[in-house]
Order: C-alpha cells, then structure tokens, then sequence
C-alpha cells in the first residue's frame, strides 16, 4: 500500500535535497509543495489525500477545524519540537500523532546580530543608496557602551547577552518569571518591565507565544522607549502589538525596529510596514540555514520512517 506525503511550505525547493527520502521504508509517494495556503478550506482541500504531512515550522496553522477536514492524516511531522500553530490535543483526538525535530539555536542568534547591526547601522538604506550612485547620506550608530535590553533570557536570550557582553554593552533583562540569580549567570541585570523599555538603546525580544505572551508588548511599552531605541524582533509578531508599534515607527517616536516576524506571515504587499524607511525586514528566515534546514529535513525522514515501523519517535505530547 502506497503511503502519500506531502512536504509543506518548501519556499527555497531545498527540501528533496536536504535529506535521502529514499530511505523510508515501503512505497511513499511525496509531494512537495513551494507555495502558501491562508485559506482553511483550500489547506483541508490540498492535504485531503495524504496521510503523512511534514510541516515546516508555523508556516501552516493546523487548528482543530483543520484536523476534523483531514479524515486521512494519520502523522503530522513539525520541524522544531515545539509548534505554537499545531492543536496537538485535537490531533490526538483525531487519532493523528504529532512528531517534531531538533535545531540549532545558533542560526537565530547570528540573525539577531545581522539584524542589530543592519539597523543601527542602516545598512539596507546605504546599499540602496550606493547602488543609485550616491555616498555616504547617514550617521550609524556605535553598540558599545549602549544599553541591549532583552524580554526574555532562556535560551535565545543568553547567547544573545553573551554576544553583547563581547561589544561592551550593558545587558538588561526582564520576563514574568526571570531571577535575579538568572539573570547574574548571563551577565545581565534584572529590571522592571518599564525600566526595561525605559533604558535600552536596544529592545530584543526572546519570548515563546503563548496565550500568556500574546500582545504582552504594547502601545504602553512602547511609549517608554527612548525616541533614539530600536526593537528587534525575531520571535513571534503577535508578541508585540502592531498597530502599537506602527504607530510609534510613523510617528518617529522611535529610530527604528528590525522584524523577522509579522503577525500575518507572508507579509501582505499592502502592508504599512514596507513604506516605512525606518524598518529592517525580513521574511521569518532567522532559522533558515542550510544546516539547520538539514537537520530538520533528516530528522522528519527519521520520524516518517519510525512511524511506518510502528515505533514513532520524538513524539509531542498534548498539554
């Protein structure tokens, strides 16, 4: 019996090179798909027939009113082994078990730095100003002795205090339930939430979204920055209010922010984000590097192919 698989969301086509598909056990038929579905209907109408779905990261939502759409899904494989975007009680509840993999931290805390450096130092804007034939029309801006305040010091937030620490900037830090004895291990200072936004140069997010962090960042938060502070934003973007921080980015209220993540992911062509000159964006690509997009890709082999012998691995467990 032929097993159908669709691979989801493989926007660079690297997918059927990142790992030897041929190794799963038994007839599997794959599909690969390099495109996004927004719609629910269109989703439950394309993965109708497979049986096997490997999902790259939050890129497609599987909701309960997705799960009961899908009467032949019987394995849904994320990349990462935590998925805010995948209802794993209602997959267990439609008898589909739900397997993740491992990944590097490292690709997301080097683009954590590109992304500081490109806005302090408004790179893009002097690349596109280079290339139309003009020199040097801005003043960038120095890290050392600055002030990198980080929401959130986990895993993430630790490398990323630790870089700081090599440029000679003071770290602050703060989250709902961050010590002072953690914040000492990474060389950072505990602070208030409003001294946090008060005091920083930099604001970094480092935070999961969950129903707890959700909007946690708002119009509040923002009106404490300095009109000089930047927020750089490479977890999630319904971490941070967006029509607050729109608002302060058009109102010059702050210098700027760098975005990985948007809270509609790909970012509309209409959206007010890309008329802005005082933004550095990019397209959710902090993980996106040939060695972790490796990882993942041979680790969902692996998952499939324990899956089919009956003994699944790196299984999520519904909260």
């Amino acid at each position: 019996m032929t097993t159908k698989l669709a691979i989801l969301d493989d926007y660079q086509r690297v997918a059927r090179e990142m790992a030897d598909w041929s190794s799963l056990p038994g007839e599997v038929e794959i599909t690969v798909f390099d495109d996004n579905l927004a719609d629910l209907d269109a989703v439950a109408a394309r993965l109708a027939p497979f049986a096997v779905v490997a999902a790259m990261r939050e890129r497609t939502p599987f909701p309960r009113a997705l799960f009961e759409k899908l009467p032949n899904l019987k394995l849904l494989v994320t990349t990462g082994m935590r998925n805010g975007a995948i209802d794993v009680q209602a997959a267990a509840h439609h008898g589909v078990t739900v397997c993740g993999t491992g990944g590097q931290a490292e690709a997301t805390v080097e683009m954590i730095w590109a992304l500081i450096q490109a806005v302090v130092r408004n790179l893009p804007q002097e690349d596109r100003a280079t290339r139309a034939g003009k020199w040097q029309t801005s003043v960038g801006r120095t890290l050392a002795g600055r002030t990198l305040g980080l929401v959130g010091l986990g895993r993430l937030g630790a490398r990323t205090a630790a870089i700081a620490n090599l440029f000679n900037m003071r770290v602050i830090a703060w989250s709902e339930n961050l010590t002072i004895a953690r914040a000492k291990e990474c060389n950072a200072e505990l602070v208030s939430k409003a001294e946090l936004f008060r005091q920083s140069d930099i604001v970094s997010i480092h935070l999961i979204l969950s129903k707890r962090s959700r909007g946690l960042i708002g119009a509040d938060d923002l009106a404490l920055m300095k009109p000089d502070a930047y927020l750089v934003n490479t977890a999630r973007g319904p971490i941070v209010d967006e029509a607050a921080l729109l608002e302060v980015l058009q109102g010059g209220r702050i210098a700027g922010a760098a975005l990985d993540v948007f809270d509609r992911e790909p970012l509309p062509a209409d959206h007010p984000l890309l008329s802005l000159d005082n933004t550095v964006l990019s397209p959710h690509m902090a993980y996106v590097t040939e060695e972790n997009l490796r990882q993942f890709y041979q680790e969902t082999v692996e998952d499939i192919a324990a899956w089919l012998n009956g003994q699944p691995v790196r299984v999520l467990e519904a909260p």
